[in-house]
């Protein structure tokens, strides 16, 4: 959902309306739940950069990786739910890691609320570059003719998006593919570059400056849609692999409990901050569809990818670990 002059202009009275969260001198804390290095990390520093200016008040980037998003997730649970503390994500923490983990230590629903989205984004699969395979069939048969089938996938968590897709991978083309978990993206694509692992899963931001230098090659994109930032990167549907067409998202969420009129002047920063040129350029250059969200908004499409996630996951077998 692109912003309009209407959301615009409401998100100005938004930030007009609140201004005693415009001088809370206390830092806003931008939990990451992955290491530096990484799109996620990427992402949040562009916004917390220009959100301290927007909202007069300092911003602060604190890196809480492991468990895919879950130690930050569980780091947002006990904070203070007093506009202090924001946890910037994607689906896999908030929708899926819920449904794949016996006990995460937190419940989506019940301990965070939305308090503003930002974006949709594509996963994507990619191989190093000591990988021969210059197309995604060509690593099909890299794969059955070298490897006699069998080859290790990286990607930035297990139990995600990703770690399904090798798996679907495999089936659909017979391959006995084994998705190796990584602490998220930065130390994959570390390892990618490094010629440590042949091929890795990941969102399109993680991925996309290295596929531009060379370094690695994205081969292949989920959803129905080829990316502009990639227009000669087939998807996965086209390549007959289906299932995966409801795309990701990127949003804020708070401890609930967190104030509402914490969460509107936060929406409306936000829309403020991603409609600015200069961060619209980035986000879209890292693969980013820039789609401004209410934090209702947000919560809807939270609810939507959780349940389209819920049939995939029962479909496939998986048992909560």
């Amino acid at each position: 959902m692109q912003l309009t002059r209407r959301h615009l202009l409401s998100a100005a009275a938004a930030l007009a309306a609140v201004p005693a969260w415009a001088q809370d001198a206390k830092p806003l804390r931008v939990l990451v739940g992955f290491p530096p290095g990484g799109g996620t990390d990427a992402i949040a520093r562009l916004l917390a950069d220009k959100l301290k200016d927007v909202l007069g008040r300092t911003v602060v980037v604190d890196n809480r990786p492991g468990a895919g998003g879950q130690l930050a997730a569980q780091t947002l649970k006990t904070a203070p739910a007093d506009g202090s503390t924001v946890f910037i994500t994607h689906d896999h923490t908030i929708s899926i890691l819920p449904q794949v983990v016996k006990n995460p230590g937190f419940d989506s629903h019940a301990d965070f609320v939305p308090v503003g989205g930002f974006a949709s984004f594509v996963n994507c699969f990619a191989v190093s570059g000591g990988t021969p395979a210059k197309s995604f069939d060509e690593y099909v048969q890299w794969v059955k003719g070298k490897n006699e089938g069998k080859s290790a996938v990286g990607i930035p968590a297990p139990a995600s998006t990703p770690e399904f897709l090798v798996k679907l991978i495999g089936q659909r083309y017979q391959l006995d593919l084994v998705a190796a978990p990584y602490r998220g993206s930065g130390p994959l694509i570390a390892d990618m570059l490094g010629n440590q692992i042949p091929a890795g899963v990941g969102s399109v931001p993680d991925f996309i400056e290295n596929h531009r230098a060379g370094k690695l090659r994205v081969v292949a994109v989920l959803g129905t849609q080829r990316q502009a930032q990639l227009p000669d990167v087939p998807t996965f549907d086209e390549l007959g692999v289906k299932g995966f067409e409801d795309l990701p998202y990127y949003g804020f969420f708070a401890p609930r409990g967190t104030p509402e009129a914490f969460a509107r002047q936060f929406s409306a920063a936000l829309a403020k901050v991603v409609q600015m040129p200069e961060v619209n350029q980035q986000l879209t250059s890292m693969g980013l569809t820039v789609d401004a969200m209410t934090p209702a908004q947000l919560g809807e499409r939270e609810r939507a990818y959780t349940a389209a996630w819920k049939r995939i996951i029962g479909d496939s077998g998986f048992k909560p670990q």
